[in-house]
């Protein structure tokens, strides 16, 4: 069985419902029947029903028991007002203005509905951008307790089952954070920890990157990399986690016993937290485009219900994939 065939048996066990609200793209019509044919979730998409029973039609799937909220006709218009409102108002809000919001970005409407616990979680970005797709989470919905910042990763199953978690690495941050500070990546992998024990395995290895291995370089960011480990083994210390590490070292055990000899990470690595976000994109897109991995995400780790992004190159498989692992988080919160 792969890794996301895994991912939604358990998504099927305890069925939630995650919000499409990007009703308007085939991608998201095509991937909402077969996630409801499959029945790992309930799905909610926002929209004209009309028009996205037609979109289905000419698509030919069937949509037959989806449920679809039209912002403008719900009876909820006012609750949704209100709770927008008191979010934001601290911040200038009016209910004017939360109202307008919700009558013309879907996205945000999908954010309030989860943070109104009709829905579990939303999916969203197969035609917005990133910040589009974040903005209104950590507005509205915030950090989980505990949490010192947002950050996003990728699940990545890969073809080399000897290695990983039987193929599956966890990569961050992929998709959020351009520039982490040494702390901001101690917390990185501090979250990254445990959104790997959710989501792919018991014993998360992280390793640190670099373009330096154990001091083979040295430059102000390999000293940023080697900092964040001092500080995540210092604040962290139930992590196993070493740096700074190369990705050969981190994952090959031949490289390992010549790069980091005693190294209880190099060789071994299953979660690898990259420097920067120039980094953790292009080192994500370059192991799926051509490593062939199959890559989920990104995924976000620290807010308080579970929004994920994904990216606008993506196919309807991926957000099937996307829609599968967001109900699985859903069962964790």
């Amino acid at each position: 069985m792969s890794y996301i065939d895994m991912i939604k048996e358990r998504a099927r066990l305890d069925k939630k419902t995650i919000v499409l609200p990007e009703s308007n793209d085939k991608r998201t019509l095509l991937a909402a029947a077969k996630i409801m044919e499959e029945g790992i979730a309930d799905i909610i998409m926002i929209g004209n029903e009309e028009k996205i029973m037609d979109g289905a039609g000419w698509l030919e799937v069937d949509l037959s028991g989806l449920k679809v909220v039209d912002p403008s006709a719900t009876p909820k218009l006012d609750e949704y007002v209100e709770l927008l409102y008191e979010t934001r108002k601290n911040k200038g809000m009016t209910e004017e203005r939360a109202r307008e919001i919700l009558l013309s970005d879907y996205l945000t409407f999908g954010i309030v509905m989860v943070k109104a616990n009709d829905a579990d979680g939303m999916v969203a970005g197969a035609c917005h951008s990133t910040a589009d797709t974040l903005r209104p989470a950590l507005q509205i919905l915030k950090t989980a307790p505990g949490v010192k910042l947002v950050s996003a990763f990728f699940v990545m199953d890969t073809q080399f089952k000897e290695m990983g978690e039987n193929g599956a690495f966890l990569f961050a941050d992929c998709g959020l954070n351009q520039d982490p500070s040494a702390e901001d990546l101690a917390a990185i992998a501090d979250s990254s920890s445990r959104s790997f024990k959710a989501l792919i395995g018991p014993k998360p290895v992280i390793a640190m990157l670099s373009h330096s291995t154990k001091g083979s370089a040295k430059h102000e960011l390999v000293d940023k990399v080697v900092e964040a480990t001092r500080i995540a083994q210092e604040q962290y210390p139930h992590l196993t986690i070493d740096g700074e590490l190369q990705p050969d070292a981190a994952l090959v055990p031949s490289v390992a016993k010549t790069k980091a000899p005693g190294s209880t990470v190099a060789g071994k690595a299953n979660v690898l937290i990259f420097p920067n976000l120039d980094a953790g994109n292009i080192g994500y897109k370059l192991v799926q485009r051509l490593g062939g991995a199959e890559a989920y995400g990104p995924m976000l780790q620290g807010i308080a219900k579970p929004v994920n992004d994904l990216s606008r190159g993506c196919s309807w498989e991926d957000i099937v994939g996307v829609v599968a692992l967001t109900a699985v988080q859903a069962q964790l919160v």
